[in-house]
């Protein structure tokens, strides 16, 4: 009802307001949350790059080298295969934080809430930013191997950027989304954290989704958000194509997109109150 959309646009209002007020603390604690990650390694921040690059490197040994993935796969871009499957790899690393730690960020950062009044808005966005820096560390890292590969920085690259926000935003609504409804039952959460693994497999992270001929598949992995940024992300970066180009995967974001949003800010301005209590 016109009621109910016109409360939908005030929680927008309010959800926005908290992040930009809150802004700075935010920053800070995202920060903290890594520092807090990497104490006590030896090695602290650079575990950062070690992991995702021990991962990249084994997929990349078992299907380049190993199931010669280039041929069979049919890859014809002309771009090496290790920057192909990074570019697929590093969007993933980011966003199976929210398939994971982002399910449960309430409970997390419940110390906030009980002890601080923080705004309960606000406090996805801290997993949210800290996820992003590694995202930055990581994307800086799959440029320069873009570099040494010798491969053309053009205007398709122009569409990173815009990728990148949009998936932080998305991820960020889907972590405010899921950990609400987790905070009043963790069946939520586990079902969440169980569908990250066939997710990853299923997503066309490390195979070409041109090479599925059924067009009912094909339509359903257009409203996959997981699949939309690891194909996005590689249409800017290897098969040097607009996102916007095709129209099932445009339709397919926008559509999952609004929804997760709208469901996001219906479930906070419902549940809100009761979560505060919850925690």
């Amino acid at each position: 009802t016109k009621g109910e959309w016109g409360g939908l646009f005030k929680t927008l209002a309010t959800v926005l307001k908290d992040n930009w007020d809150w802004r700075a603390q935010i920053g800070r604690l995202a920060v903290f949350e890594l520092v807090k990650r990497s104490r006590g390694a030896m090695l602290s921040w650079a575990w950062f790059f070690v992991r995702p690059a021990i991962y990249i490197f084994c997929f990349w040994f078992a299907l380049e080298i190993g199931l010669r993935a280039t041929k069979t796969m049919g890859l014809d871009s002309g771009v090496p295969y290790i920057i192909w499957l990074s570019s697929g790899l590093i969007p993933w690393f980011f966003m199976q934080e929210f398939l994971g730690a982002g399910t449960e960020v309430l409970k997390h950062f419940s110390y906030l809430v009980t002890k601080i009044k923080f705004p309960i808005s606000a406090i996805p966005t801290i997993h949210a930013v800290s996820v992003f820096i590694i995202h930055l560390m990581l994307m800086a890292c799959l440029f320069v191997m873009y570099a040494i590969a010798g491969l053309p920085w053009d205007i398709y690259l122009l569409q990173v950027p815009l990728i990148m926000i949009l998936m932080f935003v998305f991820w960020d609504a889907f972590s405010m989304l899921i950990s609400h409804l987790s905070a009043f039952s963790k069946d939520v959460s586990n079902l969440v954290k169980a569908l990250a693994t066939p997710m990853f497999w299923l997503s066309g992270i490390i195979f070409d989704l041109s090479m599925i001929n059924i067009d009912w598949i094909q339509g359903l992995m257009d409203f996959n958000p997981v699949t939309t940024y690891v194909t996005v992300m590689r249409d800017a970066m290897c098969y040097k194509t607009w996102f916007w180009d095709d129209p099932g995967v445009l339709m397919g974001f926008v559509i999952v997109f609004i929804v997760t949003v709208v469901l996001s800010l219906f479930v906070y301005h419902r549940f809100n109150k009761e979560v505060s209590d919850v925690l």
